[in-house]
């Protein structure tokens, strides 16, 4: 935790269901640099509530690779898959404020009488709003939204707006045969670990005004934002994790290909490392990068990975 009220506090959240990839180093690296070029503290957290979709040995397997890169986190290690009941009583807080109901809809029901769907999926039309019908069991949590826009100016790609009731409507934070949703469990955690500062891949940046609006409802504060561009895939589609693995998993020998790959993800945030460097050990390059970090040279469009 920090010991200074205005200390940044970034962190990285990986989510154990497959080895790193280039994808992942690129978000691992990116948030390494801007907070420890503000001088701040960078924290691990392992998103794994979605257990059956957890990969046993993952999260360890992440962590040496991490470390093998030259990577060093402050404090411990967080696991959602430990933190549970902190998601629980946040739910029933808002529960009991009136901001949050059950909902017994399928996924059919919705889909039936949904406007368009929005990129992120259906837009729940509030049809279990006033209460649960008599005929209906519990299938999932829903926060309530209202009538307003959530806007923030992300460190990277400008201003972003959403209309929560026009973009998803009264959104799942539990549901009953499943674990906490995402949304929760991140705002929970990131005002818990005090982090004020999230740089993670743009993939969610249209699910930040959720979380935004989360933590306005909990009294939390809104950390900034920085979302990176990412890494695609020969078709030009987002990398999945089956490809590109950086993990020592995947049998990657990093002491020989590390300071490559650092230099080479440098290269896509847009920085500029010399090329004497190209084969550097990770820790000096991991050192040039928060030394020289230019985040307004960032991309904001996605792009392949320059593999060294």
């Amino acid at each position: 935790m920090p010991t200074d009220k205005t200390q940044t506090v970034g962190r990285f959240a990986p989510s154990p269901t497959g080895p790193l990839h280039v994808g992942s180093l690129v978000a691992a690296l990116g948030s390494y640099l801007i907070a420890k070029n503000a001088g701040g503290l960078w924290l691990l957290r392992m998103e794994d509530l979605d257990l059956p979709r957890v990969v046993p040995g993952i999260a360890d397997d992440m962590m040496a690779t991490l470390e093998k890169l030259g990577f060093h986190w402050d404090g411990e290690v967080l696991f959602q898959s430990r933190r549970t009941e902190h998601y629980r009583a946040a739910a029933e807080q808002l529960q009991q404020r009136g901001l949050a109901y059950a909902c017994g809809c399928t996924r059919s029901e919705i889909a039936q009488i949904a406007s368009a769907p929005h990129e992120d999926g259906l837009v729940y039309p509030g049809l279990c709003r006033d209460g649960l019908p008599a005929e209906k069991v519990e299938r999932a949590l829903r926060v309530k939204v209202y009538d307003e826009v959530i806007s923030f100016d992300d460190g990277i790609m400008g201003r972003y707006s959403q209309h929560l009731t026009a973009s998803c409507g009264d959104f799942v934070i539990h549901r009953a045969d499943g674990p906490y949703a995402y949304h929760l469990a991140v705002v929970v955690d990131d005002a818990a670990s005090g982090v004020n500062q999230v740089v993670r891949g743009a993939d969610l940046l249209a699910s930040t005004p959720r979380q935004i609006y989360l933590q306005r409802i909990f009294g939390f504060p809104t950390p900034s934002y920085c979302h990176l561009p990412l890494v695609t895939g020969p078709d030009g589609a987002k990398l999945s994790k089956r490809d590109n693995a950086v993990s020592l998993a995947a049998g990657r020998d990093l002491t020989r290909e590390g300071g490559g790959l650092l230099f080479a993800a440098l290269c896509f945030l847009g920085q500029s490392p010399p090329p004497e460097l190209q084969h550097a050990a990770p820790a000096e390059l991991l050192g040039w990068g928060v030394a020289h970090l230019d985040v307004a040279a960032i991309p904001k469009t996605p792009a392949p990975f320059p593999h060294p």
